[in-house]
C-alpha cells in the first residue's frame, strides 16, 4: 500500500503505522502530560531546599522556560498540527517525521536536566522553527489566510527562544526573565484567538442556542491585548501598560460575558474553558495593578500561566483528545475531578498567597500537589486512548 506524501491533499487512507504516532496531538499531548505532572513538584522540591540537585539553566529560569517552552508548547503544536490537517485538507507529520519531532522535544527537556548548556540550548532551539515552517507551509499551499498568524507566532516564538538562550548566557544584555514574559504574552494571544473561536462555538453547540460574534469587541480585545502585554514585556511606560492591561481585562471579560459562561455549569467539557477564560481576564488585571506598583508580577503571571493556560491547556486536551479517538465528547467525574484541580492550583498559587503572604511556602506545595494529581489524572485516563487506535477505525 502506497502512503500518503507529506504536503499533498490526502485520500481517505485506511489506518496504517503506529497509532501514537497517526496525528501530532497523540505524542505532544502525552508528553506533554507527562511533563506537567513531573516538573512541578520538582521544581517546587528544589525551590523549598528539599532537593539540592539543580537543571541545566538557573533553577527559576529553568522552571519558567520549560513550563513555557516544553509544557505549553508542546500542547500548541500537537493541537495546531492536528488541527491544521483539518483546516487544509492536507497531510501533517506522522510516522517516523512525527517520532523524530517528538523525540526532539523529548531531547531538549531531558537535557535541561542532565546536560551541558550548550547541548541544551540546540536541542531546545530546533523545533519550534521546524515546526512553524511546517505550519506555514501548509496554510500558504492551502491559502488558508486566516491561520497564518498563529504560524507566524510560532516563528516569533523561536526568536523569543533564542533571546531567553543568549541572555541567560550573558551573550546579549537583556534580562532572560524579558524573553519568558514574552513568550507568555505569545501563547496568552494564541489563548485570546482560539478561545474567541471555540468557547463561543462549543458554548452554543452544547446549549443549542446561536452566539453571533460582535466584530468590534473581538478586534478590540485582541488589539488592547497584545498592546497591554508588549508594553507590559517591554516595560516602556507603566502609565500606559496599566491602562492597556485594564482595558484588555475589561474587553476579554465583556466579550466572554456574551459566551453565556454560567449556562455551561452542567457541562464540564464547557465550564472548563469558562473557568480557565476568566483567569486570563484576571491575570490582565493583576497585571496592571502590578504596574501600578501594587504587589508583585508573579501574582498575574500565574494567573496566566496556571489558571488561564493550565486550565485551557487540560480543557482542550481532553475534547481533542476524545474527538480525535472517536469517542463521545462528554467527560465523567474522572475529568471533571482534573479540570477542579487545576481551577485549584490556581486559586492557591495567586489567591492564597495574595490574601496571605505568610503562607506562601504552603501555597506553593498544595498547588503543586493539586496541578500533578490533575495532569496524574489525565495520563491515567487518556494514555491507553492516545497510544492505541480510534475506537471507530478511522485513521487519525
Amino acid at each position: 500500500m502506497s502512503l500518503p506524501i507529506f504536503g499533498q491533499t490526502p485520500a481517505t487512507p485506511a489506518p496504517y503505522g503506529l497509532p501514537w504516532l497517526r496525528l501530532a496531538f497523540r505524542p505532544f499531548y502525552l508528553g506533554a502530560g507527562l511533563l506537567a505532572a513531573l516538573i512541578v513538584p520538582l521544581w517546587v522540591a528544589i525551590f523549598l531546599g528539599a532537593v539540592t540537585w539543580a537543571p541545566t539553566p538557573p533553577t527559576v529560569l529553568w522552571h519558567a522556560h520549560e513550563m513555557l517552552f516544553g509544557f505549553a508548547t508542546a500542547v500548541i503544536v500537537g493541537f495546531l498540527m492536528t488541527a491544521g490537517k483539518t483546516w487544509t485538507g492536507l497531510a501533517t507529520p506522522r510516522g517516523s517525521l512525527l517520532g523524530a519531532l517528538f523525540l526532539l522535544w523529548l531531547a531538549a527537556r531531558v537535557a535541561s536536566l542532565v546536560a551541558p548548556y550548550a547541548v541544551f540550548a540546540v536541542l531546545d532551539l530546533a523545533l519550534l522553527p521546524v515546526i512553524g515552517l511546517i505550519f506555514l507551509r501548509l496554510l500558504m499551499r492551502s491559502k488558508n489566510w486566516r491561520n497564518v498568524p498563529l504560524a507566524l507566532i510560532l516563528l516569533l516564538l523561536s526568536v523569543v527562544n533564542l533571546t531567553f538562550h543568549l541572555s541567560a548566557n550573558g551573550l546579549i544584555d537583556l534580562a532572560p526573565m524579558s524573553s519568558l514574559y514574552a513568550a507568555l504574552g505569545f501563547i496568552v494571544m494564541i489563548e485570546c484567538v482560539m478561545a474567541g473561536r471555540v468557547v463561543p462555538f462549543f458554548t452554543a453547540t452544547a446549549l443549542n442556542i446561536k452566539i453571533e460574534p460582535v466584530v468590534w469587541l473581538e478586534r478590540s480585545a485582541l488589539a488592547a491585548t497584545a498592546t497591554g502585554l508588549t508594553l507590559w514585556v517591554t516595560d516602556w511606560h507603566s502609565g500606559l501598560a496599566a491602562a492597556a492591561l485594564a482595558l484588555a481585562s475589561v474587553l476579554n471579560l465583556s466579550r466572554q460575558l456574551r459566551w453565556q459562561p454560567l449556562a455551561t455549569l452542567s457541562r464540564p467539557i464547557v465550564w472548563i474553558l469558562h473557568f480557565s477564560y476568566f483567569w486570563l481576564s484576571g491575570g490582565l488585571a493583576l497585571l496592571a495593578v502590578t504596574q501600578l506598583g501594587w504587589g508583585a508580577a508573579s501574582y498575574g503571571v500565574h494567573a496566566l500561566a496556571v489558571g488561564a493556560t493550565g486550565g485551557l491547556i487540560i480543557g482542550m486536551m481532553t475534547r481533542t483528545s476524545r474527538g480525535h479517538t472517536g469517542r463521545a465528547l462528554q467527560v465523567d467525574a474522572v475529568e471533571t475531578t482534573a479540570y477542579a484541580l487545576v481551577m485549584l492550583a490556581a486559586v492557591l498559587r495567586v489567591l492564597l498567597p495574595l490574601l496571605m503572604p505568610a503562607w506562601h511556602s504552603y501555597a506553593l506545595v498544595a498547588s503543586a500537589s493539586a496541578w500533578t494529581a490533575a495532569f496524574l489524572i489525565f495520563m491515567w485516563r487518556y494514555t491507553p486512548w492516545l497510544v492505541t487506535a480510534r475506537r471507530d477505525g478511522k485513521d487519525g
